[in-house]
């Protein structure tokens, strides 16, 4: 099979769409999809994404109908940092937006937790990363009941439905958007255990990247199992139709980038993006103006050239 037809099935591989069945242990974080490619070749394919990805930008910043939301969920040292940087790097920054979601503070602990991130919604017209995002709140604060607890919410409010009542918030929302015309891809970067211990010992040995590393990170990782389980849940409860999870193996960045690289690209194609035509002007309207404007650029050249000899 050619690399076309492979990629062509690849991203519904790894689309939730049976969530009820999903178990997170199915996705091998070191999984490269069978491609038979190896980094250089991948690079190639994601830098051809990318000039599409530039083109369907522009179309989509004049059309100025839809919008496109990614979600990037993961670890830390998952990649969610270098897929922004290596899968949008050709797209114009005016039509592209990019928000790191880390706690909260004390303005967004006064409001309900969608609140912080409706304002970063992208306009119509544009794009909007999410680095972290709403989920964060059935995942850290999930396997951390003591941030639940400095969340301001009446006590009768916190019962033992309460990531079940924010699953049902959080679909609700997203369909909401979709029906509004915001396209919503959510992607979790799959990393193992392994992989994110490797990368930490990257970051703490080059000190171009030693500003990455937290010393809590270290310790969020004896919580490992919990946040699998957490992820599971919340994978299971909000992969919904109109906005389905995406997991990722992120083992290996160059795969995980050339998917997620894939699935924005398929998305935005599906939309069916045109330049807008020229209004009300007529072909005949628009002949005669660019007519006086090149007209005033051989009158000004002129001018120039008769200055020129005085």
């Amino acid at each position: 099979m050619s690399l076309d037809k492979k990629l062509g099935k690849l991203v519904g591989r790894y689309r939730i769409a049976r969530p009820a069945n999903f178990r997170l242990a199915d996705f091998d974080p070191a999984d490269t999809g069978g491609l038979g490619i190896g980094k250089d070749e991948a690079r190639k394919v994601v830098a051809d994404h990318g000039r599409r990805l530039a083109t369907l930008q522009e179309k989509l910043y004049a059309q100025d109908k839809w919008s496109v939301l990614m979600i990037l969920q993961g670890m830390d040292a998952a990649g969610k940092d270098g897929i922004v940087e290596h899968v949008l790097y050709g797209v114009n920054p005016l039509g592209c937006d990019v928000h790191s979601f880390k706690a909260p503070n004390a303005e967004e602990l006064d409001h309900n937790y969608l609140w912080r991130v409706a304002r970063r919604l992208p306009e119509r017209g544009r794009i909007g990363i999410f680095n972290r995002s709403h989920y964060e709140e059935c995942l850290v604060v999930r396997v951390h009941p003591e941030i639940l607890a400095k969340q301001k919410l009446p006590p009768p409010l916190v019962t033992r439905n309460i990531w079940k009542e924010r699953f049902e918030d959080i679909c609700a929302f997203e369909r909401h958007l979709v029906r509004n015309g915001t396209v919503v891809l959510k992607f979790h970067l799959r990393i193992s255990k392994e992989e994110q211990r490797r990368r930490f010992l990257d970051r703490l040995d080059d000190p171009d990247k030693r500003w990455k590393f937290a010393m809590g990170d270290v310790a969020e990782r004896g919580l490992w199992n919990k946040y699998m389980a957490a992820y599971q849940d919340m994978i299971r409860q909000t992969s919904i139709p109109e906005a389905p999870w995406i997991v990722v193996p992120a083992d290996h960045k160059w795969f995980a980038r050339l998917l997620v690289s894939l699935a924005l690209v398929e998305a935005m194609e599906r939309l069916d993006l045109k330049f807008p035509l020229a209004g009300e002007h007529s072909p005949a309207e628009l002949k005669k103006v660019a007519s006086a404007l090149e007209a005033e650029g051989r009158a000004e050249a002129g001018a120039r050239r008769a200055k020129s000899r005085d």
